[in-house]
């Protein structure tokens, strides 16, 4: 957990060292936001009948938990619109499988999943509010993981942990509400290492809000008053008298 802390000090540490050295535009400052939804993670079940075959026993069935609630918290720094740095925590939730054997028993195997990241963001603006973007990064992940054995299943390391640094990507779209607050909606690939020794994917389809601090709607300008123009006035004729016949 000391080293998940000091990666994203070390990471947040950048974004400060980033923002410094960049020449600011109009557009660039910071921003946080919070984006939630549906996790779905690759359960690799050959490992796992693989596992359970090397202690004598035949998997006949595996029931997988693979959707979860994932969440994610981030901070960046945007240095225009078309790019952005940015570091979060995220929770992708459990997952969990039951591989029933002969001799008769099964095996339970839940995993926890947590970490922090740290992403680098390309934006492509579409029109005034919308724009698309794609991320590409790294994740530090946190993994846990129980096992139990039932029937003639026994476990005698139930309880396993793994921490590993892997990439990540994703992409998505957000629109702009106003100049301070905006919405994403993205979908996310992680790359976890578990402590089983497997390396999977895990999946975050998720939407939220994002705000950015110090950022004000532009205020319109006045339109300039228009005057009617002053008729000009029109010089006495001179009457010349009339000469003498």
């Amino acid at each position: 957990m000391k080293r998940m802390r000091v990666i994203a000090i070390f990471s947040l540490g950048a974004l400060v060292a980033g923002a410094s050295q960049a020449t600011l535009a109009d557009d660039a400052g910071w921003y946080g936001g919070v984006n939630a939804g549906q996790s779905r993670a690759t359960i690799d079940d050959p490992r796992v009948s693989g596992g359970l075959l090397g202690g004598g026993f035949a998997t006949t069935s595996i029931h997988n938990d693979d959707h979860h609630f994932g969440w994610k918290a981030f901070g960046g720094y945007e240095f225009n619109r078309y790019f952005s740095l940015e570091a979060g925590y995220f929770d992708l939730g459990k997952f969990g499988f039951i591989a029933n054997t002969l001799p008769l028993g099964a095996l339970h195997g839940v995993s926890t999943i947590k970490g922090v990241n740290f992403d680098a963001l390309a934006m492509l603006p579409i029109g005034d509010r919308f724009s698309a973007f794609g991320r590409f990064g790294v994740n530090y992940a946190d993994v846990k993981d129980n096992f139990a054995g039932t029937g003639a299943v026994a476990v005698t390391d139930p309880y396993r942990h793994k921490r590993a640094a892997n990439y990540k990507f994703g992409f998505g779209m957000q629109y702009d509400f106003t100049a301070s607050v905006a919405m994403r909606i993205e979908a996310e690939r992680y790359r976890i290492d578990d402590a089983r020794g497997n390396r999977g994917d895990v999946d975050l389809y998720s939407a939220g809000l994002v705000y950015r601090f110090g950022r004000t709607a532009p205020v319109p300008q006045p339109a300039p008053e228009l005057r009617e123009p002053t008729p000009r006035r029109r010089r006495p004729r001179r009457c010349r008298p009339r000469g003498r016949r």
